[in-house]
């Protein structure tokens, strides 16, 4: 075990200054959800606009993606900069800190989720597939996503996370603690989050000693030996002490933006700047207010059973097999049955001429989403009129799959406690192959802090 005292640099950290709404601000009116939510539904963010009014809100300075299609983004952008101008300027913000911020996120679907608002280095970070940084994507990233993205950051004063980082803590010994502190700790807000996003508490953290602690258990984390111990790897893996679990892709914007920028500062400039960091939530991936729901997939306008065969040849040397069944509910039987086999792999399907379920005796991926996905991206190459989209329900699934000319898939729920040793073993998990929470449950935009100097 390494002796050395922890260090933020050491572990990809840093101490904040972070700024919230002054006192007196509609906290209600100011958070907002994440931009990349309810992208097919206009009606929720223009219900956001009626509630938020002509008061101090993150829905100023974000962009909403439901509206990058519509063609006024440099307008939108402009106002967006402004906005962050406007606040700094006219002390609607106010800063605190250096500091961290412990959260604990109340929604319809759990009492509480407990995170930890922080910087982190974006030197430390790195989405590309095979990385062994510290910090690390959990999914693919789209590169032709970034652009847009890191556009919007070009001129911004200011960034808000919406970025969720996971920590693999079993022993709790980082975030739940504070818990236990609150009474001897700043609350800097307690408020009803809008439209149904239930509440949210923020304490700030600050004192030398319990920031100590934090560093410490964070250290013991990062500890090689530890990590080689506690995964059953080699030295050849990197430490992951942080796995993407929510925007994966603004994160990577903001790296983006910071690879521009730090061409043309000096090497003084290159450890101080404020662009080299992000902020962030942590939250622990043992914690019991987060749950991890499937994504489910349906394809379009194919015909079944050539998807069926063509599936089995592909993964021919992975054993695949099918059977046709005759309902949803022997589906599940079957499934419960299969996955009974933990080395193999069982998803079931529908079409409008019935059900079934795939098995794949030897699969090479670590999990169900990466075996069907390995094959539906390989199929869609040779078959460009069809098409497939990522499904959360099952419920919708049925609807879709079983329409004529339709197939859907039935993924299981991946266990949150696999993440880590999968990503450190598969590398990046396919896009969309699970969802933290519903949306309502996804993160408000609420802290904010500078990144220019």
């Amino acid at each position: 075990m390494n002796n050395e005292k922890p260090s933020f640099e050491k572990l990809g950290v840093n101490l904040p200054t972070i700024l919230l709404p002054q006192k007196g601000t509609d906290m209600s009116k100011w958070a907002v959800v994440a931009c990349d939510q309810y992208t097919s539904e206009p009606e929720y963010w223009t219900e956001v606009e009626k509630n938020a009014g002509d008061n101090p809100s993150t829905l100023k300075l974000t962009f909403p993606e439901v509206y990058l299609e519509n063609g006024n983004s440099e307008e939108r952008i402009q106002q967006i900069n402004s906005s962050m101008e406007k606040y700094i300027k006219e002390n609607i913000l106010e800063a605190h800190g250096p500091c961290f911020i412990y959260v604990d996120r109340k929604t319809s679907h759990t009492a509480s989720r407990k995170g930890l608002i922080m910087a982190v280095d974006l030197e430390k970070y790195d989405y590309a597939a095979g990385s062994q940084t510290l910090i690390r994507a959990t999914e693919g990233t789209v590169i032709e996503r970034l652009p847009p993205r890191i556009k919007i950051r070009e001129n911004a004063s200011l960034e808000l996370p919406h970025v969720m980082l996971l920590i693999d803590d079993p022993e709790k010994s980082i975030i739940e603690p504070l818990a236990q502190k609150t009474d001897s700790l700043e609350k800097v807000y307690d408020f009803d989050l809008m439209m149904k996003g239930g509440h949210v508490k923020g304490y700030k953290v600050e004192d030398e000693v319990t920031v100590g602690n934090i560093l410490s258990a964070l250290d013991k984390l990062a500890d090689p030996e530890h990590f080689s111990q506690k995964y059953s790897v080699g030295s050849d893996k990197g430490v992951l002490l942080f796995a993407v679990g929510d925007g994966n892709h603004s994160l990577a914007s903001a790296k983006g933006h910071w690879e521009i920028i730090k061409c043309g500062l000096c090497t003084q400039e290159l450890e101080n700047h404020p662009a080299r960091y992000a902020l962030v939530e942590v939250v622990n991936v043992h914690d019991e207010g987060l749950t991890f729901e499937p994504i489910h997939r349906v394809v379009f306008n194919v015909n079944a059973d050539d998807l069926l065969n063509s599936m089995v040849n592909f993964l021919g040397n992975e054993n695949c097999t099918y059977k046709k069944l005759d309902s949803m509910e022997s589906i599940f039987n079957e499934l419960q049955a299969m996955r009974s086999n933990k080395s193999a792999h069982a998803v079931g399907f529908c079409t409008s001429e019935g059900f079934g379920v795939i098995e794949v005796a030897n699969p090479s991926h670590n999990l169900e989403v990466g075996t069907l996905q390995c094959f539906l991206d390989e199929y869609l190459k040779t078959n460009k009129d069809i098409k497939f989209d990522y499904i959360h329900g099952e419920d919708v699934v049925l609807k879709l799959g079983t329409q004529k000319g339709n197939i859907g898939f039935f993924l299981p729920k991946m266990s949150k406690h696999d993440l880590f040793k999968t990503v450190i073993l598969d590398g990046v998990l396919p896009r969309k192959t699970f969802s933290m929470g519903e949306a309502d449950e996804k993160r408000f935009y609420l802290e904010c802090r500078k990144i220019v100097k």
